[in-house]
């Protein structure tokens, strides 16, 4: 009986430990398109919203999700201030075409590459498209795995609630 109520206790402390380093974003350095260091945990936005989008080259349904947002962005922003970031988890392979497609669809998002997969771990992100909504504070408020048409109004209602 002692042991399963220590096993029980222990996955508790280990499901709330997962959800506290969600919290904010964790220490991870990575490189945007231009070869710049972007430490992770200390992205800001003058204390306005940030999406964080988890996607990759290979995955149609991430980039049906972040061109149908690209069509409203520019709205998004003039509303919000929200700033969109893009984290490609292609890895070495495959990352030469991250800088390419971005250009040809004219993202105004910010581009950040995971190649190692680093942030993907730390966020506990399995599968892409996922999308991390953190407020003003930084702090993950909203998160949302895969893409279905329309997912994107309820990630813009969610920005809304968090837009000062």
């Amino acid at each position: 009986m002692k042991n399963l109520f220590l096993i029980v206790l222990i996955s508790l402390f280990s499901t709330n430990f997962t959800f506290a380093q969600l919290k904010k974003l964790p220490n991870v350095k990575l490189k945007d398109l231009s070869g710049k260091t972007v430490d992770m945990s200390q992205l800001k936005n003058n204390g306005k919203p940030i999406i964080i989008s988890f996607w990759a080259t290979w995955c149609k349904p991430c980039k049906a999700e972040l061109n149908t947002i690209a069509e409203d962005y520019d709205d998004w922003v003039d509303e919000t201030g929200v700033q969109l970031v893009a984290v490609s988890i292609d890895d070495a392979r495959s990352s030469s075409r991250v800088e390419p497609y971005v250009n040809a669809q004219g993202w105004d998002y910010k581009v950040i590459l995971d190649p190692n997969g680093d942030l993907k771990r730390a966020m506990n992100v399995n599968n892409v498209p996922h999308t991390f909504l953190l407020d003003g504070n930084g702090t993950v408020v909203w998160d949302h795995n895969n893409y279905s048409p329309g997912d994107e109004k309820e990630l813009y209602n969610e920005v809304l609630k968090f837009a000062k």
